[in-house]
């Protein structure tokens, strides 16, 4: 994923596009993350991690994070990077 890219629109499991403001992207060993919070959500939304993959043909792919070190991992550096949620 480009390092300039702000804004993303995924699919729910309905298949309703939500449009996401992208907070900031991670290098993590040899992993790319993005950190993305709903554009129209209230100021109580939650930022979402995703995983940064490529298909065959060298699009992007974004899923969730299952795995529970994975997670704690990505969420330790976001938090080292923007202490108790502070963007700027």
């Amino acid at each position: 994923m480009e390092n300039d890219v702000t804004n993303i629109t995924l699919l729910d499991e309905e298949g309703n596009e939500i449009d996401f403001e992208v907070i900031t992207k991670l290098d993590i060993e040899k992993n790319e993350y993005v950190i993305v919070a709903p554009k129209n959500g209230d100021d109580n939304s939650e930022a979402v991690v995703l995983k940064i993959d490529k298909d065959e043909e060298g699009n992007d792919i974004l899923y969730t994070i299952e795995d529970d070190e994975e997670f704690n991992m990505v969420s330790e550096a976001y938090e080292a990077l923007f202490p108790e949620g502070e963007l700027n």
